[in-house]
């Protein structure tokens, strides 16, 4: 699924509300879902905080079997200044509390290389428990 919703608040719980409702379709354990509805409250909070001003903020869920992956992606920056494939900031002291529990509770997260004067966080999640050797 791909939404783009508005660099504005409310967008953080609607993408959570997406997410939620996708992820009760799914035999995902509830530790799972817990965690990804953290991660990406936490992605697109700090999506819609350092977008730049009247953008969007684009949001892809894809959910398989294993795995969940999550990209959002607005025009901004990230927390460093830095545009393609950044990774995360290390150390993880840039900004608030968003990118330390992103790193701590995702399997694997990122800045990486996305369309044009857009910024995009990839974050993967395997549903349980045990992270997949692709990275997805």
């Amino acid at each position: 699924m791909t939404l783009s919703l508005p660099s504005e608040s409310s967008s953080v719980t609607r993408a959570r509300q997406v997410l939620t409702t996708l992820l009760s379709l799914t035999n995902a354990p509830e530790a799972s879902r817990g965690d990804l509805a953290v991660l990406i409250t936490e992605a697109c909070a700090n999506a819609v905080i350092h977008a730049d001003r009247d953008s969007s903020v684009d949001i892809t869920i894809v959910i398989d079997d294993d795995a969940c992956l999550l990209e959002v992606g607005n025009r901004g920056r990230t927390p460093d200044s830095r545009r393609l494939d950044a990774g995360l900031p290390d150390p993880l002291t840039v900004g608030g509390r968003g990118l330390p529990l992103i790193a701590a509770l995702a399997d694997t997260a990122a800045f990486v290389t996305g369309p044009p004067d857009q910024v995009l966080l990839r974050i993967s999640k395997h549903l349980n428990g045990v992270p997949d050797p692709a990275g997805r």
